[in-house]
């Protein structure tokens, strides 16, 4: 019997696995050719047995349906219900177990993420595992004060009072992480759940399946799975997650599958943060320092896991003429960071798989696109490598300009003078993060006042998500909601207005019946008229 050959039923798009795209398989046994379609479960290749026990076999197999699922949430329920998660002392167990967990095991997290990947291991410490223990840190420091009631002030329409606004966990989430950096995009979210107190479910994606297996393992071993678990699969698992009654849910990925899980969180009026993407822009202005600007644009491209990041530069806008100064600087910083021969470097990584792989090609091979590359478009489909490739002028209706690229494609828009490249950037939906090069201080303050991102950075690319102080979230298309830092304690907490009174100062002016005197205090009270309030809060009436 032959293996089977795997055909997409539908293109997949990036960012997130697909939760209702589905893939056909052939295969054959014997003189009988079978066609059967399976839901989209992962990206590695299947095997197919001919057996008359395969059916009885997948009965057998235990599979996250939403029976268990349903029993996951009433487990978690009850023990958050138990108060357990909201005490100072065990929200700080928790993180510190975590920051515990990365310290020691930080060689199997590089090993792990370097095989679903092959990212290098210097940039996994630095965008995955250093940020996370950042994180860590900055919740165990600061979480006291984070929890601490914060005081509102009050009006004399409730004197004499107080009032205080309490954050107090939502209850019981659900996280649903991506696979581009696996680690980091998992546990920070997680972190700052634990922080405000929830119990809390991780989904990593299946798509980075040593990640996902040494997360479920390590997760387990840590912290305290009365009340923080791990799910692993696929669309079924996640499909059965989402038909649960979350008290929020977390999702990163693409747009389209955000729109599934809002829809699915829809039904029970489910609160949710989307952490999408788009097509992040670059502009390049001519008053730059022009090695400092390619290398930083290259750092948020190529050395972000070779362009597969939400924030990642996704083109570049700049003037006619000063386009081939970029493009000789672009060329000339890539060969003294990845060599004569890209392929073989060891500080880019590859491609996440072959599906992700043939997408990108596509989007080289497009008529009208192919002959618009001025450096690089080498490819090896049998290593997943695609070397940093840069574009010149494709046409605007081109699927690589109207697509988020998540990959090491780079094309370079032209515009006659720099002010342009707004009109450019507003056709586009609104991207995760928008980036500006340039020393004119007044062409800063009209890009701030006109373009509308989830971030923006002047004179590099990607370093505002290392900014704790700075909510990282997007808008629009882009997403929902933000988090990092405190941020991400806000973003699983409920803030709980709280005011306190006394029976003191009670007045007959707010009872019925409103006489014409009462009527005036009232007036007097609302509008801020001083003898007014004085009358009312002496509770003065001549009934």
């Amino acid at each position: 019997m032959r293996n089977p050959s795997v055909r997409p039923f539908q293109d997949f798009s990036t960012g997130a696995a697909c939760l209702n795209k589905s893939f056909i398989y052939n295969y054959t046994c014997g003189k009988n050719q079978t066609h059967i379609s399976f839901p989209y479960l992962s990206l590695t290749s299947f095997s197919c047995r001919c057996s008359a026990t395969m059916a009885a076999e997948e009965k057998q197999m235990q599979r996250f349906d939403v029976e268990k699922a349903a029993s996951l949430m009433k487990e978690l329920r009850n023990n958050y219900n138990s108060r357990k998660t909201k005490s100072y002392e065990w929200r700080m167990s928790q993180i510190q177990s975590i920051a515990n967990m990365i310290e020691e095991k930080e060689e199997e997290i590089i090993e792990a993420i370097h095989k679903d990947l092959s990212k290098p291991p210097f940039e996994t410490f630095i965008s995955e595992i250093s940020m996370t223990k950042s994180s860590c840190k900055l919740a165990l420091k600061e979480l006291k004060y984070w929890t601490k009631p914060e005081k509102a002030k009050t009006s004399l329409t409730t004197y004499p009072s107080s009032a205080e606004i309490i954050s107090e966990p939502l209850g019981v989430v659900l996280v649903i992480s991506t696979w581009n950096y696996p680690f980091l995009l998992s546990l920070d979210p997680v972190i700052g759940a634990i922080a405000a107190g929830n119990a809390v479910v991780l989904k990593p994606s299946e798509i980075a399946p040593a990640t996902s297996s040494l997360l479920a393992k390590l997760l387990e071993d840590y912290v305290d799975n009365s009340a923080v678990r791990v799910v692993e699969g696929a669309v079924a698992e996640t499909s059965a997650l989402l038909e649960q009654k979350w008290d929020k849910i977390f999702y990163t990925g693409s747009p389209r599958v955000g729109r599934i899980v809002m829809a699915a969180a829809a039904k029970h009026l489910t609160p949710v943060i989307l952490e999408l993407g788009g097509k992040s822009p670059a502009v390049v202005d001519s008053t730059i320092n022009l090695q400092v600007t390619t290398r930083r644009i290259i750092a948020g491209k190529w050395m972000a896991n070779n362009g597969q990041a939400c924030i990642g530069v996704d083109y570049i806008i700049t003037t006619k003429d000063f386009a081939p100064k970029l493009i000789d600087s672009l060329r000339n910083e890539l060969k003294e960071f990845f060599g004569k021969n890209p392929m073989e470097s060891k500080d880019l990584s590859r491609i996440v798989n072959p599906f992700h792989f043939a997408r990108l090609a596509s989007l080289l091979d497009e008529d009208k696109v192919s002959d618009k590359i001025v450096y690089g478009g080498q490819r090896d489909e049998k290593q997943l490598k695609i070397a940093p490739t840069i574009l010149l002028d494709v046409p605007d209706d081109s699927t690589i300009m109207k697509e988020e690229i998540f990959g090491p494609l780079l094309p370079i828009v032209t515009v006659e003078k720099i002010e342009d490249s707004f009109d450019v950037i507003k056709s586009k939906p609104k991207p995760l993060a928008a980036y500006f090069f340039s020393d004119d201080e007044q062409m800063k303050k009209e890009f701030v006042q006109n373009i509308s991102a989830g971030g923006i950075v002047f004179n590099d690319t990607i370093v505002h998500t290392t900014v704790s102080s700075l909510p990282f979230g997007g808008v629009g298309e882009s997403g929902m909601g933000s988090y990092h830092g405190k941020f991400s304690f806000d973003a699983f907490s409920h803030k709980k207005a709280v005011l306190y009174r006394s029976f003191n100062g009670d007045s007959t002016t707010r009872y019925p019946p409103y006489t014409a005197e009462k009527q005036k205090l009232l007036r007097a009270l609302f509008n801020g008229n001083i003898f007014g309030l004085l009358l009312a809060l002496i509770g003065w009436s001549r009934d």
